[in-house]
């Protein structure tokens, strides 16, 4: 797999910097059960509001299900899908809205389940695996597919799978690949006592 360390102003730990959204995946290597329950592990032990664990996510591997592999594929956009076909695993993050115990909606339930994303990814990165969100995706056709109910909120599609040398990509993939990481610099997004007037 190609090496992105995020190229930061301090020093990070590397599992943080060396994380970053991959395209070029090996279509012809599973992600195991037991790779997968590593996942999802990770996964179920973020934080949450209230201890509310709000995440729910639906898995779809290419490898024991094709049938609901092809429906979690369909619902991406023509773009995702040039690459993402060749991820075994295809996961569906979403969440219930509602607190267990009381009869009102629960308002920190993206905040959580972006949480438990990221425990994810990063638990892909730690296992060398490729990680790469995705808000390319058609949430009715998954609603749909799926018979999914209203209560629960749809946020995004997550490919996983084994790194693949990057000859697999397209031209136009490649170019993304390779383009070097950038973020904006700290003191446009972090202030210190007050509020920027700027912003």
């Amino acid at each position: 797999m190609i090496q992105k360390p995020a190229d930061t102003e301090q020093p990070i730990h590397d599992l943080l910097a060396e994380r970053w959204s991959g395209r070029a995946i090996d279509p012809d290597i599973a992600v195991s059960e037991e790779q997968i329950i590593s996942l999802t592990e990770a996964a179920r032990w973020a934080p949450s509001c209230s201890g509310e664990e709000p995440w729910r996510y639906l898995l779809c591997n290419k490898f024991t299900d094709k049938a609901a592999w092809d429906k979690a594929f369909a619902s991406l956009a023509p773009g995702n899908q040039t690459w993402a076909k060749d991820a075994p695993l295809l996961i569906l993050a979403a969440s219930a809205t509602g607190f267990r115990e009381k009869d009102k909606s629960n308002p920190w339930v993206g905040h959580d389940t972006g949480a438990a994303n990221l425990s994810l990814c990063l638990q892909a990165t730690a296992m060398g695996l490729v990680s790469h969100q995705m808000g390319g995706y058609d949430p009715d056709k998954m609603r749909e597919a799926f018979d999914i109910p209203d209560h629960i909120k749809l946020w995004s599609m997550i490919a996983i799978g084994h790194p693949a040398p990057l000859d697999n990509l397209t031209e136009e993939q490649m170019e993304r690949e390779l383009k070097p990481r950038e973020r904006r610099p700290l003191q446009q997004q972090f202030f210190h006592g007050q509020w920027p007037t700027a912003e």
